[in-house]
């Protein structure tokens, strides 16, 4: 076991009396034996610092192309495992090298089937990709349920493709909490390319533009609502336009449309011309050259220097997560608290109001 320790305490390696070894934590002149026999941290190739030797195997299993052990530690993440922080601090030094595509959409847009088309072109060029399908979550075990990997059947023999399908678990924005980490879980193992497909999109569902480098806004000529929604903030965060099912009536009137609003932003010589291209991606019509104009925007990305801006945005972003889940945690904790349950009663008897609860809860 690897001991945590926590502030005011110290520790040391020991022997029990039937000669395992173990970490004890001491304080002052007490001792707390900390059970179990110990597994020396290490250090892990990339990593910054010492990490369990678990995680740091786990690690490398996954390096070395083990399923199982990308498996886990996925799940780890997702799970929001007691072993998550040591996860990433062995996998971050690791990652950096994938693109990552958002593939967002209103449902019944055909996004799945536009991702299966895509890791096929993809894999052609000789490319490993990994597909992150973020599904609407069971109300009742938090998985996912419409359970995408079930539509791409044809790559589960293909080592050079690896699916995975989140559960969103209640988070607006179409992406599950722990899709970000799970992506650079997927990075370090080695993939060249990441596909993330969305839950859906709305006015709120744009969580994919903190995490995509290339995002790929798919449409069907019989949204009527469509350029609504693109003026509700989709224009802001699309790269690439792709009108699915275009075969359909009013496909051609959609292009037109969104043509036209691509050419109203402002635009200069060093600047990126939104595409916008017609697809069937249900038999492979125009998916070659979506794959071609999505190529295009990650050369451009590295030419314009927007690659790196948008990893410094990625980053930031990140870290204020990590601090919203730890302080939302711990303010969740204070109502369990004697204090905390005396405070909702005195709300309940309406002798104090719900902003003033939160500031005593947020001096605490």
């Amino acid at each position: 076991m690897f001991l945590r320790i926590v502030r005011g305490f110290s520790a040391f390696p020991a022997k029990s009396r039937s000669g395992e070894r173990f970490y004890a934590a001491r304080r002052g002149p007490s001792l707390w034996y900390t059970g179990g026999v110990a597994k020396t941290p290490r250090k892990l190739d990339g990593a910054k610092g010492e990490i369990p030797e678990r995680i740091a195997r786990l690690i490398s299993d996954m390096r070395s192309g083990k399923r199982l052990a990308l498996a886990r530690l996925i799940s780890k993440v997702e799970n929001r495992d007691e072993d998550l922080h040591e996860v990433m601090r062995g996998i971050y030094a690791l990652s950096g090298k994938a693109e990552v595509w958002g593939i967002t959409g209103p449902p019944g847009a055909g996004k799945s089937t536009m991702v299966d088309r895509l890791a096929v072109h993809l894999r052609e060029r000789g490319k490993r990709v990994a597909i992150v399908a973020v599904d609407p979550s069971s109300p009742f075990s938090g998985g996912a349920i419409l359970g995408d990997r079930i539509r791409m059947q044809r790559h589960t023999s293909d080592d050079g493709v690896f699916i995975r399908s989140l559960g969103t678990r209640g988070k607006h924005g179409g992406l599950s909490h722990a899709t970000k980490e799970v992506v650079l879980v997927l990075d370090a193992a080695g993939f060249d390319v990441i596909l993330v497909e969305t839950a859906g999109v709305g006015q709120t569902e744009l969580d994919v533009l903190k995490l995509a480098q290339t995002v790929i806004v798919t449409l069907v000529p019989e949204s009527g609502d469509s350029i609504q929604v693109m003026k509700a903030g989709l224009m802001e965060i699309a790269d690439v336009f792709a009108v699915n099912k275009a075969d359909r009536p009013e496909a051609d009137k959609l292009v037109k449309e969104l043509v036209t609003m691509v050419g109203m932003n402002d635009h200069d010589e060093n600047s990126w011309i939104i595409p916008v291209l017609k697809t069937e991606a249900v038999r492979d019509v125009g998916v070659k050259e979506l794959t071609d104009a999505i190529a295009s925007h990650q050369a451009w990305l590295t030419k314009s220097g927007h690659r790196e801006e948008k990893g410094r945005r990625f980053l930031k972003e990140e870290v204020l997560d990590i601090l919203a889940e730890r302080l939302e945690r711990t303010l969740a904790g204070a109502f369990e608290t004697r204090s905390g349950q005396e405070l909702l009663e005195q709300l309940l008897r309406r002798e104090i109001d719900p902003y003033s609860a939160a500031d005593v809860i947020s001096r605490v």
